[in-house]
């Protein structure tokens, strides 16, 4: 097949649910993030690296449910023990061994965690950290990153993904850019956006509201912009200035967590923080979080802290969390996993070095982005300057010749343990390779276009934070 002949998908089926489910759903899905217009994916099964829609079009999986899927679909190791363990029950609102045994895994893996808590989901796990920090501190406001996501509650929905960089203000006083509508500015007031490496912007900041801040959120790298690396001691340095101003370092490691390294992100920068989130990874898709953080910090709870919820620890999730990180622990599954990023990589960086593209990867292996652009990125506002509409043309084109990244240029490709079976590395490579072509020659003929996916990103609003917002 040449380039210009573009293949298709089969659709019937699944435009026939999302005419359905838009009766009953908004947009037809259950999350924003899914919900692509008349290309929403409807998914039937998945097996190892591989997934089906129900109209079984087989797709080799680069999302990995945005990153849980460490180690395969319907891993059988993992729905073994899960299986086992929820014969006995799942919700009890009452503690089970599994909890235990999960959170004392979180600890042996990390080395550092003293105390942690079981939540559902990210957006909780962030949640509760916010509140902890804010608690143990007595101060009230968070700084946080533009292009960072941390969930989707009130006090994480500040500057995390605008297309038009002007709306996040000026470059040393960022505003506060509600994602969307029913966020209450008084919430939005008590979040301060950062830039991503630039320490003198957020010194800046400790000095002008330092006695009100409470911590500093982050995501290692930025996960929602394709895993943008730190600068070389960026987390050092954010780390010795919250001591300085008596804040403390929330890492987000609910992408990277367990991912990055056995111990995270904290082990592979070599940075500790005072509290992390975890999820995704830590139980292979089922929804397993938590929130943790040293003895001192999370002293709080129980006594002067609220934290609870009916399906915290619910044995699934906490089954799930000790399968998983056992294997992790045990085997030589991250390893592996790293192995296939750096494969894929190298595939991927022959194909666009011999058409003679300037790139390059951000992340890491196991979590990692392409753009086209010359210079490295080093914060969200370099995303908007690279060549993402090509990026984004080549990954929905790759839909149809059978791998699925997100048709989305910010969103990292995520690697799993059974990538590394089959031949599912040479593929990926080859689907990329014939996609890159298409989108190269539509260009060139003035047709490069994109389907309207929806994406369900909503509207920014910009709210004033604090001096800045006399100042705008």
């Amino acid at each position: 097949m040449s380039p210009s002949e573009s293949p298709s998908l089969r659709r019937k089926r699944q435009l026939e649910l999302y005419r359905r489910a838009l009766q009953t759903m908004p947009g037809g899905t259950d999350s924003n993030f899914r919900a692509w217009g008349d290309s929403t994916v409807y998914i039937d099964r998945g097996k190892g690296g591989r997934v089906w829609d129900i109209d079984d079009n087989e797709y080799i999986d680069l999302r990995m449910g945005y990153g849980p899927v460490i180690l395969g679909h319907g891993d059988d190791r993992v729905d073994d023990h899960v299986n086992f363990r929820m014969r006995r029950g799942v919700s009890f609102s009452l503690t089970s061994e599994d909890e235990v045994e999960a959170m004392e895994l979180v600890k042996e893996l990390t080395g550092w965690v003293g105390k942690a808590r079981m939540t559902v989901s990210g957006t909780e796990a962030t949640m509760h950290a916010m509140r902890v920090a804010r608690a143990y501190t007595g101060r009230t406001k968070i700084v946080k990153f533009e292009g960072q996501y941390h969930g989707v509650h009130d006090y994480a929905l500040i500057s995390v993904t605008p297309n038009d960089m002007a709306e996040l203000g000026d470059a040393d006083n960022p505003v506060a850019l509600a994602w969307g509508r029913g966020i209450p500015e008084a919430v939005s007031r008590t979040v301060i956006p950062a830039r991503f490496n630039e320490m003198a912007v957020l010194r800046r900041i400790f000095e002008r509201e330092g006695n009100d801040i409470a911590a500093v959120i982050v995501e290692p790298v930025l996960g929602n912009a394709q895993g943008i690396q730190p600068r070389p001691g960026f987390h050092e340095e954010m780390r010795a200035l919250t001591r300085e101003f008596g804040a403390l370092l929330i890492f987000d490691e609910v992408k990277t967590g367990f991912r990055f390294a056995r111990g995270g992100a904290a082990e592979y920068f070599g940075v500790t923080p005072d509290l992390a989130t975890y999820a995704k990874a830590m139980g292979n898709g089922y929804p397993a979080a938590c929130f943790a953080g040293t003895d001192e910090v999370m002293s709080v709870l129980p006594d002067k802290v609220s934290h609870g919820g009916t399906y915290a620890g619910n044995r699934v999730a906490a089954a799930a969390a000790v399968a998983t990180l056992r294997i992790l622990r045990d085997t030589d599954a991250l390893q592996t996993i790293h192995d296939v990023g750096r494969a894929i990589q190298a595939g991927v960086s022959e194909v666009i070095s011999e058409r003679g593209l300037p790139y390059v990867f951000t992340g890491h292996p196991s979590m990692f982005g392409i753009m086209f652009t010359e210079k490295a990125p080093t914060e969200y506002r370099d995303w908007a300057r690279s060549d993402h509409e090509l990026y984004d043309a080549v990954a929905i084109g790759m839909h149809a010749r059978g791998a699925m990244p997100e048709p989305d240029s910010r969103e990292p490709w995520f690697m799993c343990e059974a990538h590394a079976h089959e031949d599912m590395v040479a593929r990926a490579v080859s689907i990329f390779a014939d996609s890159l072509d298409a989108a190269l020659e539509a260009r060139s003929r003035g047709e490069l276009s994109l389907p309207d996916l929806g994406m369900g990103t909503g509207e920014h609003v910009a709210a004033g934070v604090g001096e800045a917002a006399t100042a705008e």
